[in-house]
């Protein structure tokens, strides 16, 4: 296995409390941790420049797939890992996350969830899954070549079911790890931006007519158990 960079990119919108731990934890795993302050009106940006974290602050909350981009931009590793700033993240897989990417085995690989807690979430990828092997599209924990990254233009309400089938539909080679989620006590509200998602994800099945995200050619979505 070649010797590779990691860049953990880390979206926050008001995390005070919890991000200097994340980030904490996140450290021993990767080269950099890149924290995108999305707004923030609390101590976010403050607590985690103070844990480690090099921050990139956005002047107004503009949301995950802006702070994400912002993040694969400014990224320096060759690998960059979505990580959520909640603490829920089982950040010691990075390694698992990294490893199928530097061995030349794929060029994403998502941390696949035990359960999708929302429903609405669950439908978007069934449905993104009619049009390739998406796996667990809406995880926010997942791998992939910095290269590949910055080509994204990821357009949403979120990243469900559009993240994948955008690297499939740049030949991008899907492999995912099981992974359990720890219990953090946060709100869970109705994600209402899912039914603006359905959308995007129909646009889908309309791109690049008589090219399939099936097809082996383009990608496959291995499992390491």
């Amino acid at each position: 296995m070649k010797h590779v960079t990691v860049s953990a990119v880390m979206p926050a919108h008001n995390e005070s409390g919890r991000i200097g731990g994340a980030v904490e934890a996140v450290r021993p795993f990767v080269d950099e941790v890149l924290v995108i302050d999305d707004g923030s009106t609390d101590e976010t940006a403050r607590e985690a420049a103070a844990a480690g974290a090099r921050v990139l602050r956005q002047p107004e909350n503009r949301g995950y797939i802006a702070a994400v981009k912002r993040g694969f931009a400014e990224a320096r590793g060759d690998i960059v890992v979505t990580v959520d700033a909640d603490g829920e993240m089982p950040v010691e897989r990075i390694p698992d996350l990294v490893r199928p990417i530097a061995e030349g085995r794929g060029d994403m690989v998502q941390g696949r969830r035990e359960k999708i807690v929302r429903p609405s979430e669950a439908c978007l990828t069934r449905l993104a899954a009619l049009k390739g092997p998406v796996g667990d599209s809406g995880t926010g924990f997942r791998a992939l070549r910095a290269d590949l990254a910055r080509q994204l233009e990821i357009k949403g309400a979120c990243i469900c079911g559009v993240f994948a089938l955008e690297v499939l539909y740049r030949g991008g080679r899907i492999v995912e790890v099981p992974i359990r989620l720890r219990h953090v006590d946060k709100p869970r509200r109705i994600a209402w931006y899912h039914a603006r998602q359905l959308f995007y994800v129909l646009s889908w099945f309309f791109a690049a007519p008589g090219r399939s995200l099936n097809s082996q050619e383009l990608s496959t979505n291995e499992v390491i158990e």
